[in-house]
């Protein structure tokens, strides 16, 4: 029989491969996770979790301006970045540290180098070593895209923004998706002009459009500039340091910076992919079965990089799929309808199961319940600024297949919510449900 160094190597410390990695060391597995940046991958270090650290920092904005309404003599504030910037990235360290320590205390070995495929059991290290593994399991996750257009060096992606020496005064982010919105409130809160332009007249497709509509008019309405329809021509720097952002059927704009939030690649670039026969798709994603198994038989594949479902909460079930299968005698795949997702915008969204149109395509008869209304504590604080609940329902059985919502604590409701969705409750289980007053999540149980 072949001997080879480990039973299991990863390469990528991110959420995917950590999990990976130590259920299946849990399983008796001799494992190494490789990560050539730091343990905790994009969500721990440079995506959701600072990210989110961001957004709390300004819902502080609006939260002390409306504390004056509530009786709190508030002084005019001052905004300090680099005590935020200083204390979310110590927080990313402590968190990198304990992810490091977690793969340890479970005897997982890591090593802290690039790696490479050089065949279907081999894997080279930066350093020039060559290790061998039973199974190799991919989980690089995926990097900002960045448009091609002239002067896109001067340019900065989300990595980026967790280090910036101050607020820009002026920011212009290309992109409509959650990352280009959810960057669009914080900056805007923190006092920034931000300007936000796509290529086409549809922010965050693929969510509800109702939601998105809202969050749109909120976000204007909060001093946010849209263009829609604009290409990007090209990036200027000019003397003074500011840039000039040349585009299609808009004036030029100058800014202090700008922000690509134009999508994200998964990192298969020079991974020697080619070297163990494993396949990858147009848009660079690693080709896996439902047991996330490439082409090469002895190679795996999880998370971001295979493109599936680019969520982190994914990427650890494909994780504990993969090792549970592999590993531990229990065959387990991961399912993939009813997957609850928020954009951390302000205010949030948050959505599981079925758009409205997505439904009318697959299921034809619908039924649709809102709830449309001010969250008591924006009456108060004189901010209008109204909450919007839908419920997507087939309409011969009653059985719940969307829920979307925009408002003050959307994604903490709907996780709730998602399991009612996901177990296939109706509108009736609803219904019958005594109402929590008063709060905003009892407007579930009030829909119309």
């Amino acid at each position: 029989m072949p001997q080879y160094d480990y039973d299991l190597f990863v390469i990528g410390g991110g959420s995917g491969g950590v999990r990976a990695s130590r259920v299946a060391a849990a399983h008796g597995a001799t494992v190494a996770i490789a990560e050539e940046y730091r343990v905790g991958g994009t969500c721990v270090i440079r995506g959701c979790v600072p990210k989110k650290l961001l957004v709390y920092g300004a819902h502080f904005a609006e939260d002390l301006h409306d504390a004056r309404r509530f009786g709190w003599n508030v002084p005019d504030c001052d905004f300090d970045w680099s005590v935020l910037r200083d204390n979310v990235l110590g927080e990313v360290d402590r968190l990198n540290k304990a992810y490091t320590e977690t793969l340890e205390s479970h005897d997982v070995e890591v090593i802290l180098e690039r790696a490479t495929i050089a065949g279907p059991h081999e894997v080279t290290l930066a350093s020039g070593r060559t290790v061998t593994a039973k199974f190799i399991l991919i989980a690089t996750g995926a990097t900002p895209h960045v448009p091609s257009c002239p002067g896109h060096e001067h340019g900065i992606t989300s990595n980026e923004a967790f280090h910036l020496d101050a607020i820009p005064k002026r920011i212009l982010i290309a992109g409509a998706g959650y990352i280009a919105n959810e960057f669009a409130g914080i900056f805007n809160e923190f006092g920034a002009k931000v300007t936000l332009i796509n290529r086409s007249d549809v922010i965050l497709r693929g969510y509800d459009h109702s939601i998105r509509d809202r969050l749109l008019q909120i976000s204007t309405m909060k001093g946010i500039e849209f263009r829609f329809n604009a290409d990007f021509r090209g990036i200027t720097k000019n003397e003074d340091g500011s840039l000039t952002v040349e585009m299609t059927g808009h004036d030029p704009i100058t800014v202090d910076c700008v922000m690509f939030a134009t999508g994200r690649v998964p990192n298969t670039g020079d991974l020697g992919l080619e070297n163990a026969g494993v396949e990858w798709d147009a848009k660079g994603a690693i080709v896996v079965d439902d047991d996330s198994r490439s082409t090469c038989p002895s190679i795996y594949a999880v998370g971001d990089v295979t493109n599936r479902m680019q969520l982190t909460p994914v990427a650890i079930r494909e994780g504990q799929a993969f090792a549970d299968t592999v590993f531990g005698n229990k065959p387990t795949r991961v399912d993939y309808e009813n997957v609850p997702s928020a954009v951390f915008s302000h205010p949030p969204m948050a959505g599981v199961g079925m758009t409205e149109s997505r439904a009318r395509e697959t299921i034809g008869s619908i039924a649709v319940y809102t709830s449309d209304f001010r969250a008591m504590k924006n009456v108060l604080a004189g901010r209008n600024e109204r909450a919007l609940y839908k419920m997507i329902c087939d309409a011969e059985t009653g059985r719940v297949v969307g829920l979307h919502m925009i408002g003050p604590d959307a994604p903490e409701i709907l996780q709730a919510a998602a399991v009612a969705v996901k177990a296939g409750l109706t509108k009736d289980a609803f219904d019958q449900t005594v109402a929590l007053h008063p709060s905003m999540a009892e407007e579930l149980v009030l829909m119309k």
